[in-house]
């Protein structure tokens, strides 16, 4: 695939992701739940619909079995079936929390095994040139040194899911409020994914930022080379 191909495809992964997982959701709870329109129950369906096809979309497109995928569609699934049955929404806030906690156990976890998924979250095979890169370090002498400095950026990485952890708990027992079912909490419901991204994101964003910045800068030191040189062009 050529450069420009790619830089399409990411670009219409973004809109898509925030197009069907954030805008059309948000509208649909916040507009169409009323009784005059789909009522409560039939607008969280349709809600939900867009970002479960746009996961399963994408996962036919990329055709890997991506975890976060199924992530996604998993926690999707989840928030449907607690609304639908009426469940209180302590359940909402539950299953908020528990994701991303669980995917930042699994970064400290998978730091103990051959396959880290920090290199897989920030340092993928599409940012950096990972033969290159091992052969120098071999070549140096320097492999368990740079392992630590991963190891450094696994808790860095696992502390911006635990960040979003508590916060998307927080937001869900501050906006769900309402009795479950009514037009009023499909409405918060609405509202707290659209405010997930400002209050959710932003700061996860700015931690996963430090720990690339953070590992750029430890390649460098240890190689006594730019990172440039190990970055796809």
């Amino acid at each position: 695939m050529s450069e420009t191909a790619q830089k399409q495809t990411k670009q219409t992964g973004f809109l898509g992701n925030l197009l069907f997982n954030i805008a059309v959701p948000v509208l649909v709870m916040s507009y169409l739940s009323s009784d005059e329109y789909l009522g409560p129950a039939w607008s969280i369906v349709l809600a939900l619909a867009f970002p479960l096809i746009f996961g399963l979309y994408d996962l036919k497109q990329t055709k890997k079995v991506n975890a976060f995928s199924v992530l996604g569609i998993v926690s999707v699934l989840l928030t449907g079936g607690i609304s639908l049955l009426k469940l209180p929404a302590e359940y909402i806030a539950i299953k908020e929390a528990a994701i991303p906690g669980l995917i930042g156990l699994a970064v400290i976890i998978t730091q103990y095994s051959k396959k880290p998924l920090v290199k897989a979250l920030i340092l993928n095979e599409q940012l950096v040139n990972w033969p290159k890169l091992n052969e120098t370090l071999e070549e140096k002498g320097v492999t368990s040194e740079f392992n630590s400095k991963v190891a450094v950026s696994s808790y860095i990485v696992a502390s911006s899911f635990f960040l979003s952890s508590v916060l998307n708990y927080w937001l869900a027992k501050w906006i769900l409020v309402s009795e479950p079912g009514t037009t009023a909490y499909t409405e918060e419901l609405g509202r707290m994914t659209a405010l997930s991204y400002p209050v959710i994101v932003i700061p996860s964003m700015i931690l996963l930022i430090f720990a690339l910045m953070y590992l750029f800068k430890q390649i460098s030191s240890v190689t006594g080379e730019p990172i440039e040189s190990f970055l796809h062009q």
